[in-house]
């Protein structure tokens, strides 16, 4: 059999695990050969390969990014898209494809396994919103790496007395700054799901120079104030999948603290940072074995499948199940975190 393997969207740490782990064990164990397809959709797209095996993937797994490189290429939004895969699947012999993404990548693979494409998912994302599994790879490196900034942050809010603003990623979902800033000891922590007053805010940062200690706020790209709540934008033009580029509330929020409070306040975008360097070892962890599972599925014909993390096990899951809706904070967990702020 030959399988193909891709990554698409956003990259993030873990990917490279992945790729090994379903490379390492398609060839030792199953005999396929692997062929990679480079920049996401746009690979079996326009038919753009690479040589994928073990010597390919040497030396891989404590890097970040993607080897198969990638891209926001949605193929339903070109005219003959799909027909373009189908046959650039059958004339490369590729009998089956590992799809490596998040909701955008694996919502093309739900569409096409409808049609009758042998595929199979393998969910990442550093926002954590798959509804289908536990915990998606590259959420605990960006986790980490946020947590970092914000220790690193404290010592100098504290030296100049002034506010500080960390944005950090999540367009819909909060998980990324619930979990850093109650990691990092943030002050407050402001995500999509739970629209802020502005006034509540500062506040609340009048109240911490009361008590001598200058705040931290952590807030989502995707967090929206009450009055005037829309998201900010770094532009207005959409991506492939419909996506407006997000970016710009930490500034948004500090002009507004400072112009309200008279305090000096700073914002730190975090931004790509998030998404590079070595993964974490939870992140290798589950990234090999959402890998190793995945080609198993593929040997055991388990195709429109995802994998998934439930608990400690690593199981399959429908891919309609698995993108069908985003997983967010709900307010009873944001709630619950409240005790850490303040």
């Amino acid at each position: 059999m030959r399988v193909g393997v891709l990554t698409g969207g956003g990259d993030c740490p873990g990917l490279n695990a992945v790729i090994r782990a379903v490379v390492r064990k398609g060839v030792r164990d199953h005999g396929f050969e692997l062929v990679g397809f480079r920049d996401g959709w746009r690979g079996p797209l326009e038919g753009l390969t690479m040589e994928l095996g073990i010597e390919q993937c040497r030396g891989i797994l404590p890097r970040g990014g993607t080897i198969l490189g990638s891209s926001r290429t949605n193929p339903f939004a070109i005219e003959g898209g799909v027909e373009r895969i189908k046959d650039n699947l059958a004339q490369h012999g590729v009998d089956a494809l590992v799809a490596i993404g998040g909701e955008d990548t694996l919502g093309v693979a739900t569409k096409l396994a409808e049609m009758d494409v042998h595929v199979v998912g393998v969910p990442k994302t550093i926002d954590n919103d798959l509804s289908g599994t536990d915990f998606t790879f590259g959420f605990d490196t960006a986790v980490n790496i946020a947590t970092d900034a914000i220790d690193r942050l404290h010592t100098t809010a504290e030296s100049h007395h002034r506010v500080l603003v960390v944005e950090v990623m999540g367009r819909h979902a909060g998980w990324i700054a619930l979990h850093a800033g109650i990691a990092g000891g943030a002050s407050a922590v402001l995500i999509p799901e739970q629209p802020f007053d502005v006034e509540k805010v500062c506040a609340h940062v009048e109240t911490r120079f009361q008590s001598e200690y200058a705040p931290i706020i952590v807030v989502s790209e995707g967090a929206v104030p009450v009055e005037g709540g829309a998201m900010t934008l770094v532009s207005g033009e959409k991506d492939a999948f419909g996506h407006v580029r997000l970016g710009g509330i930490g500034d948004r929020l500090a002009s507004e603290i400072e112009a309200r409070t008279g305090k000096e306040a700073r914002a730190v975008v975090l931004g790509h940072v998030q998404r590079g360097g070595t993964p974490t070892a939870f992140d290798r962890w589950l990234a090999t074995r959402f890998g190793l599972q995945a080609i198993d599925a593929v040997a055991d014909g388990d195709f429109g499948t995802m994998m998934a993390l439930r608990g400690t096990r690593i199981v399959r899951v429908p891919l309609a199940e698995g993108t069908g809706e985003l997983k967010v904070v709900s307010p009873e967990e944001y709630a619950e975190a409240q005790v850490f702020f303040g």
